[in-house]
């Protein structure tokens, strides 16, 4: 897409050199979105890649993914042999609508500022309970948790200028067993529902809701919980009216979707981790 309307591109070496951010402005990544379509409202592009941020740094710690980290990089990434639930890297990385070339130019901060239902990175870092470093344009970085950081469909907690820094996944969360289901009305469509499970050592159940609902929907609980108990838990989560309606499936479709795969999720990880 030629963007007509752009009259400047800022390359900084550093996030400081940008103090202010006027009307127009716009981070540049991998601009999969950006040249995907018309930018009437844009004038200037502040591209990222010249901060040079390592993409992926792994410590006792967890994984540290910079915000300019390609899909692609993150999907062929690979783990210590105790992460466990590393497989989910790439599994969300194959659930989102696009081909090798986009992945190893889409970068893993633009899918999840991009907030959308979708938007599979956001799955993967809710479900491993990661947290975001923002960086505003002025006053100290703030960390916000994966799951508080999309409000609703294309919306988010960032400020006018705020830059997503990096995303950090706890090892302890990498450690994890894991489920994942996803389906959508057509072979390489867009997810109409993705759910992941996660279960712990010391036998706590984790479920995450994405694409299905308009943001993430967390649900925790302290020992695995029997089918009746979590299809209740999913109920009083979403209400009637808290399914997201688009052309990917109506809410009556996708709620049938996220209660089946809910139930799924949770026999398969009972029975792997012994449970009845």
């Amino acid at each position: 897409m030629d963007l007509n309307t752009v009259r400047q591109i800022k390359s900084p070496l550093s996030a400081d050199e940008v103090a202010d951010w006027p009307s127009g402005h716009a981070w540049l990544s991998g601009g999969t979105w950006l040249m995907s379509e018309p930018q009437p409202g844009i004038d200037t592009l502040v591209d990222l890649l010249g901060l040079g941020w390592p993409a992926l740094a792994a410590s006792q710690a967890g994984l540290e993914i910079a915000a300019t980290a390609t899909i692609g990089a993150l999907a062929d990434f690979a783990a210590p042999p105790d992460w466990t639930a590393a497989p989910l890297l790439r599994a969300c990385a194959n659930a989102l609508l696009m081909s090798f070339k986009v992945a190893d130019v889409a970068t893993v901060g633009g899918n999840i500022c991009m907030s959308l239902p979708a938007g599979a990175m956001i799955s993967l870092t809710v479900a491993l309970d990661a947290t975001y470093l923002l960086w505003p344009r002025s006053g100290a970085p703030r960390t916000v948790a994966a799951v508080d950081f999309v409000t609703g469909n294309h919306a988010n907690v960032l400020r006018p200028g705020e830059l997503l820094r990096a995303i950090h996944i706890p090892a302890a969360s990498l450690e994890r067993r894991f489920a994942l289901r996803r389906a959508s009305l057509t072979k390489l469509g867009r997810s109409a529902a993705l759910v992941i499970g996660t279960a712990g050592l010391e036998g706590d159940f984790v479920l995450t809701i994405t694409a299905a609902t308009p943001r993430p929907v967390h649900l925790r609980f302290a020992a695995m919980p029997g089918a009746p108990e979590l299809q209740a838990a999913l109920a009083a989560a979403i209400p009637d009216d808290g399914w997201f309606d688009d052309v990917n499936g109506t809410p009556a479709y996708k709620r049938h979707l996220t209660m089946h795969f809910a139930e799924e999720i949770r026999a398969e990880l009972a029975a792997s981790g012994g449970d009845a």
